[in-house]
Parts: C-alpha cells; structure tokens; sequence
C-alpha cells in the first residue's frame, strides 16, 4: 500500500537523515535522575558527588541546569567507587534506546523490528547474531523484510527504516533483554519508558479503561478497527482477533502501534499512517468491531472538504462537532450487527449543534447506550468521560424502543477511583449485558435504566444519563443516614478517648542520643530499603502513594513486567518519596500482601534491632523530612536515607514506639470521623433538597 504508508515512509526517510547527520556511534548519555535511579539513590545525593568528588564524569551535553553524562564514564566511576555491581541490563538498553542519534521513536521502531524477528525466527536471529555488526547488517536486511511483510503485510513502510552497523549493538543487547523477559514483555517495558519520559506528547487510555471498551466490543469480535490508535493500547486488549486494523495521523505512533501488536499477538495487524477522516486507509473493509479514543474538540477535522463524504449516513456534522464524524466513521465501518465503542466527551451528549444528529442515532436504533464514566478514567482527568455504545443496524430490523443510560459516578463518589474501578467495570458490563441480550435491564437509581426513545426525542434531544436516571435514596435513605449517625458518634467518642494526654517537656539536664541515618541502617543490615515499581508478576494489589497519605487499603493495579514484586508485611514501613510531607505508614494484617507503587520506599526493619513503629515515628519528623528532602521545579523528593533516627536500645523505642502507635491510631479516629461527617452532611443536604428526608 504504498500510497496509505507515504507519510511513514516520509518519516522514515526523516529518521534516515538524521542518523546519516549524526555520529555513527554515540555514547548514550544519562541525566542526573537518571545516574540516580542506576545506583538506587535520590537525586541530592548525586548532586552531592557532584560536588565532594572531583573526578566525578564531567557533563557531556544537556543544558547548564540539566546537564547529561557519558553513561560508560558513570558506570565506571559508580563501580570504581563501590556504588554500582552492574548496570542492570535493562536499563543499559533503555539508555541506548533514549542516547540513539535518530531519536528514541526510531531506536524503539528498530528494537520492535528486531524482536518480531527474534520471536518469529529465533534460529535464524541466532546466525545473524554470530557474525561481525557490518556482516550482520547485511544479512539481516531480507530476514527483517520478510518477517516484517509476513505480519503487517507487504511492502509495509517499516521495511524502510534504514540499518547501519552502529545499531547493532542495540539490536543485539534488545534481543538479549527478550530472553531475559521475552520479546512482548522487552517492548513493552521500552515503550512504556519511553511514554514515561513523555507524558506531555502523548494522549493514553489506561488499560483498565481499554479492557472494558474491548469487553464491550463482545467475545465475537475477530476482526477489529481503531482509526485513531495511538499506541494501539484499545486494540491490544482485544482478545481472539484475527486482523487488527489501525490508523493514526502520526507516524511514529502508527509505527510503534503496528510493532506493539504485531508482538503482542498472533493476530495480522495492518497499520496505516493518515489522517482516518480525511485519508480512510480502509475504505472498502467492515469489521466486527470499532474501538476508538478519538481527538476531542477538533476545529480542523475536515469539514470543508469532506461536506458530501458518504460516510455523513445520519447527517452532516457541524464544524464543532468532530467527535459526531468520528462516529459515523466508526459506522460506516462496521458490519451488519457489528458494534462501535468510542470514548467522547459528555458534551457531545447535550450540543444543540449535534441533536439532529443524535435524533437520527436513536430512530434508526445506531446508538444503543450511552455509559457515563467517573472523572479521572482517561484523559482529561478532571472530566467524566462518556461511552458510546453503537451497533450497525440490519436493513430491515426493528429498532430496540430504548436506550440503555448508566451512570457510573456514584460508583466512586469518594474519590477514590482505583480502588471504586471493579464495581464501576463489573456495573457496565452487566448492565449492557443484560441489555444485549434482551433489550432491558433492572432499574438501578442513579445508576442505570432503559429510557424509551421517544422520552429523549425532544427538542434538546440530551442523552446525558444524570439527566434521565431516577436519583438514589439519599445517603441510602433515612434508616442509613441514622446508622451513618451512630457510627460518627462512636468514633467521636473514641477519638476522644485516644486524645493524647497533655505534653511534657524533658529534664534540661537530659543529654540528646547520637545519630543514625535510614543510609547506614540499610548498608548494617538493621533494615533492608525497597524502592516500589507497581509492577511484576502475579495480581496482587498495589498500595499508591494516595492510598498511603490517605490511610486507605491497597487501590492501585499491577502492571505486568517480568520482575518479582516486593510484597508487604506486617512491620514494614512505607514512606512517599514526592510531596514533601512527613508520611510515613506501619503496614498492618489488613495491607499486608500489596505490592508498593512507584514513589514509595519500602523499609523493612530486622526487629531484633529496630522497632517498627519507634522508625516510622522518627520518620515524620517535620525537620527530619526537611533536612532530607530536595526542591525541583515542580515537586519535593525526599532522599529516604539521609532521614535521621536516635541510637537507642531496643527496650527504648518500643517505650517510643508504643507512643507513636497511640499517635497513629487517633489520627485513623479523627480521619475517619471527617470521613463520616462529610457523608452525614451531605446526606442530609440530598434528603431535605429532594424530599426523601423530611424537616421534622
């Protein structure tokens, strides 16, 4: 398809030039986080060798500010110092991939590249691998093209993408990492490296998020559509899908996409680069299913010169209404009884611009639900998304008499997404189930019902689900409102019980106790220090940063790597490293079992030597946390092991710690108490306002 892969050929010409400009070997170069997160520190500590030692590697690029490093030169200097074993293999070839001189999008297109080969060929990759690099970038040229043509067809751009010798030696440590955690699992940890290091390029759909579109979609699904793939995370969550079709205005995502699945599964994948609405890479194809996060609120989309495209079946759509061409985009891609998911904005519900077009959706039965989402499921975080459900509408079938409105927000009233996202999951695909199936489901109030058409068939034609859903007995009804009051006045009272009692101040005579650090602790075996990655193998939950602050259960998910999680246990101390405020957390029985997320310090104190809750007493210390934490721009990062306790006997700090205990339990009082006044409040507020309580 050479005409459909121009603009990735351009691309790839693009990257051919910049590589021919550049050195044909580069030494990857590291930031000072980045020399951080190699030797396991904070970043004021390499600031500090910075300073006290003077033949620490000078920059070699950068900015004054942000100064980089020659990473052979750091890895030299870290291990002459003792600092530093061996840098772990994944992070030399991350290094590679950011320091490559065509950038990091070809350097992870020619990773992916060769991973399909080591996965798919493994024993001709292994040939290739024993020869010279100049050899090897001969010999492997036919081998790339063929596997490369096998699965996204042939003469797919990629096939352009230049190789020189100089790369070899980042294909050949690629492959290496991919026997180390296999070659989807390679990818996608540099892929996800790479969106970490860029997250103001890039618009994601979670995961979570991208599970539940595909579900949606149905188990029947084989072949699969998404016109704006980004980095093909929608069509990555599908299951049992034999072609996966893609499409994205940029380049370098449809590259990356078409990698991502290729290696994800055994599905063919084509994947095209151009703009879906203006340049339809699969005019004449129907599929089973579309899944589709599209751009919101696009002035540009093409309204001019698109005014009498056919795909326009339920009308032509306004300037400002791009998401409504994105949907008839998606319907003129489906087949008869196929299904459409896309994520919009909940504007696109109510827009006098656009009911025209939504009345003629509900007539002719194309839309089937419309699913309100919690804010913070994608971005924009701060908006509640919706989902539209549509369904291609066989010739001569009758359209259902309803539309299916769900309303997740109550769901997860209190803010707390991750831990609220089962129940929100499990509400819509059982709801929509249900509705699939026979064409109504159960009334839930305020979250789900069946609305006959001709009730949103009026001037406004707004299928904002809030608008149509019977509210919910407030606070549960007046008997829960009650119960919400007893439970507020036994913690009030015990909160009172657990008041500390009046402070003391010491003997003047008292002499303060020497000094330890969290550091030296660590390298005496009195405590071990894990720093949380959110990640590993198997699906225990993740205790976050936000759950540790607000004193909640585990809320977070695991991502899928290939390393072996650190699990908590009764004892261990976990302390957020960003915000700047004194935390720290005595995991109990009932948080046990979690995995530490990113920006959490595990400490794991031998309690032959240190009590639990005597260390993470210390730990809060406002100037302990002061003394021990560095400034950015942006945020505040505490260094855990410049964080100070007093050298004490054992017998001693549990005197400490059965005080701190004390301290920790009135503050989980006093928490939940806020917690429960606000709900009492406001249960209140919705009963009076909508009459369910009355003044009396």
């Amino acid at each position: 398809m050479p005409e459909e892969n121009a603009a990735v050929e351009a691309a790839a010409a693009e990257a051919a030039a910049a590589e021919a400009g550049a050195a044909e070997v580069t030494a990857a170069e590291v930031t000072a986080a980045e020399v951080a997160r190699l030797a396991g520190v904070g970043r004021a500590a390499v600031s500090n060798w910075r300073r006290r030692h003077a033949d620490f590697p000078k920059p070699v690029g950068g900015t004054e500010t942000s100064p980089s490093f020659s990473l052979g030169e750091v890895e030299h200097w870290l291990r002459a110092q003792g600092k530093l074993a061996e840098v772990p293999l994944r992070e030399r070839v991350w290094q590679q991939i950011a320091g490559h001189p065509g950038g990091a999008v070809t350097a992870l297109v020619k990773a992916g590249a060769a991973l399909l080969v080591v996965r798919d060929r493994p024993a001709d990759w292994l040939e290739l691998t024993a020869v010279s690099d100049e050899r090897m970038t001969t010999l492997l040229r036919p081998v790339l093209d063929q596997v490369l043509g096998a699965r996204l067809g042939p003469g797919h751009a990629l096939t352009a993408v230049p190789l020189r010798p100089a790369a070899m030696p980042l294909l050949r440590a690629t492959a290496e990492l991919a026997a180390e955690l296999g070659a989807r699992q390679a990818f996608e940890f540099l892929l996800g490296r790479h969106l970490d290091a860029n997250p103001r390029q890039y618009t994601l759909t979670p995961d979570s998020l991208a599970g539940l579109m595909a579900a949606l979609a149905g188990p029947a699904a084989r072949t699969v559509l998404d016109p704006a793939c980004g980095t093909g995370t929608l069509l990555r969550a599908v299951t049992g899908a034999t072609a996966l079709h893609a499409q994205d205005s940029s380049p370098e995502l449809a590259a990356l996409a078409a990698l991502r699945l290729a290696l994800n599964g055994p599905a063919q994948v084509r994947a095209v680069a151009a703009d879906s609405l203006r340049a339809d890479a699969f005019p004449q194809d129907t599929v089973d299913a579309v899944l589709c996060h599209p751009p919101f609120n696009e002035r540009g989309w093409g309204h001019e010169e698109l005014a009498y495209d056919p795909r326009w079946e339920y009308g032509f759509p306004a300037r400002t209404e791009s998401e409504l061409a994105w949907v008839q985009h998606a319907l003129a891609h489906l087949r008869e009884g196929g299904t459409a998911i896309l994520l919009m904005p909940p504007a696109v519900a109510a827009r006098r611009s656009g009911r025209r077009i939504r009345a003629d959706l509900l007539r002719r039965g194309a839309l089937r639900a419309v699913v309100a989402l919690p804010a913070g499921a994608a971005p924009p975080y701060g908006i509640p998304l919706h989902l539209w459900v549509l369904r291609r509408p066989a010739p001569q079938a009758a359209p259902p008499a309803g539309l299916l409105l769900i309303d997740t927000a109550a769901l997860a009233a209190d803010g707390q997404l991750r831990s609220a996202w089962p129940a929100v999951d499990g509400a819509v695909r059982d709801a929509w189930g249900a509705y699939d199936r026979t064409g109504s489901v159960e009334e839930v109030p305020g979250v789900s019902r069946v609305v006959p058409v001709i009730e949103l068939l009026d001037d406004d034609v707004d299928l904002t689900p809030a608008r149509h859903l019977p509210p919910p007995a407030a606070g549960g009804g007046p008997a829960e409102l009650t119960a919400v009051r007893e439970r507020l006045g036994e913690t009030l009272g015990r909160a009172t019980l657990l008041t500390p009692p009046p402070a003391t101040a010491p003997a003047a005579a008292a002499a303060r106790p020497p000094m330890t650090t969290i550091g030296e602790l660590a390298r005496a075996g009195a405590l071990e220090l894990h720093t949380g990655t959110g990640g590993g193998t198997g699906s225990a939950p993740v205790l976050t940063e936000q759950d540790v602050y607000a004193g909640t259960g585990p809320s977070g998910t695991l991502a899928a790597t290939a390393d072996e999680p650190v699990v908590t246990a009764p004892g261990d101390v976990l302390v957020p490293l960003v915000g700047g405020a004194a935390i720290a957390r005595v995991v109990d029985e009932a948080t046990a079992g979690a995995v530490p997320g990113r920006g959490l310090a595990l400490l794991r104190p031998d309690p032959a030597a240190l009590d639990p809750w005597f260390l993470a007493g210390f730990l809060r210390g406002t100037a302990n946390n002061r003394r021990a934490s560095s400034h950015a721009s942006t945020a505040t990062r505490l260094d855990v092991r410049r964080l100070r306790l007093p050298r004490l006997p054992l017998a001693q700090q549990q005197g400490y710690g059965d005080r701190f205990r004390a301290l920790a339990e009135f503050e989980d009082a006093l928490r939940l108490a806020g917690r429960l006044g606000e709900q009492l409040v406001q249960g209140f507020y919705d009963g009076l306002s909508d009459g369910t309580v009355t003044p009396e």
